[in-house]
């Protein structure tokens, strides 16, 4: 499930945002409202394209309409508003803007990224079918194949490009390359905070792998590194505080297990003064 999570948060922020409307009787309102959003970012951005002083302006313009073909492909067929055609063919549209502007401004690592972005949201649409994860590690990797690339390439030009970092993440924890998940992490923790969740969860996930091998050591260690980078026990993130807790009761190392539990209870505490 976090996982599938991991994925959402930047594919559907304002699909999840209408959900309430959308449960609320209001469905075929708001769906309306949002395809019209979608409509008025192409014809303002075709305009901008027409009207452009320069190439990078035109770039820009051109990403802006890619990612609005993109975003209306990908609520459409979410919502199940579309064929498979018509969603095929807006994706198009979508991928021959973003090569425009990659074309007219090769040197911007946003180019890479927005085509990265494109790419990402179509391959999570394919590896979550009904909410669940599906097809094989390397089935998934086929598909966020041309989004690693263009994260790989906006990095190259950006080294600070934290979203770039985030997407990349995201990409190599969906496929089950969760070394090198971390490592991207720990490049967008140095950049932006909200890496350090990412790599939290990461540690913990990876620590999860390890039982299945009996190598206990290794999930302890990872467990203990995620509750150190600032893991949550909140229900949507990997809990790494019960698993580690087991680890420690099964091996009769008490004392780190008293450890735990403490470790436990400052977060608790935290938690509930940050909400009061």
């Amino acid at each position: 499930m976090k996982a599938l999570l991991n994925i959402a948060r930047p594919l559907y922020v304002s699909v999840l945002l209408l959900l309430g409307l959308l449960l609320g009787g209001c469905r075929q309102m708001s769906q309306s409202l949002y395809l019209a959003s979608y409509d008025r970012d192409i014809s303002s951005s075709t305009r901008a394209i027409e009207t452009a002083r320069d190439d990078a302006h035109r770039a820009a313009a051109y990403i802006k309409r890619g990612s609005a073909y993109s975003e209306k492909a990908c609520y459409s067929r979410a919502f199940k508003l579309i064929s498979s055609d018509e969603y095929d063919r807006l994706f198009g549209l979508a991928v021959k803007d973003h090569d425009r502007a990659v074309a007219l401004d090769p040197a911007s690592a946003e180019v890479y990224y927005s085509r990265g972005q494109t790419y990402y949201d179509r391959a999570a649409l394919e590896v979550v079918v009904n909410g669940v994860l599906v097809g094989s590690d390397a089935t998934r990797k086929a598909w966020f194949d041309p989004a690693t690339a263009d994260f790989k390439k906006a990095i190259e030009g950006d080294g600070r490009h934290y979203l770039a970092w985030d997407r990349l993440g995201l990409v190599h924890e969906t496929t089950g390359e969760l070394d090198q998940a971390i490592s991207d992490y720990s490049q967008e923790m140095a950049l932006n905070p909200v890496g350090r969740t990412r790599l939290a969860d990461a540690y913990c996930t990876r620590g999860s792998s390890h039982p299945k091998e009996k190598k206990y050591d290794a999930a302890i260690a990872d467990y203990e590194k995620s509750i150190e980078t600032g893991a949550t026990a909140d229900g949507c993130s990997c809990d790494p505080y019960n698993p580690l807790l087991g680890l420690y009761a099964e091996g009769r190392r008490y004392d780190q297990g008293w450890g735990v539990v403490h470790k436990a209870e400052v977060w608790e505490m935290d938690r509930a003064r940050i909400g009061g």
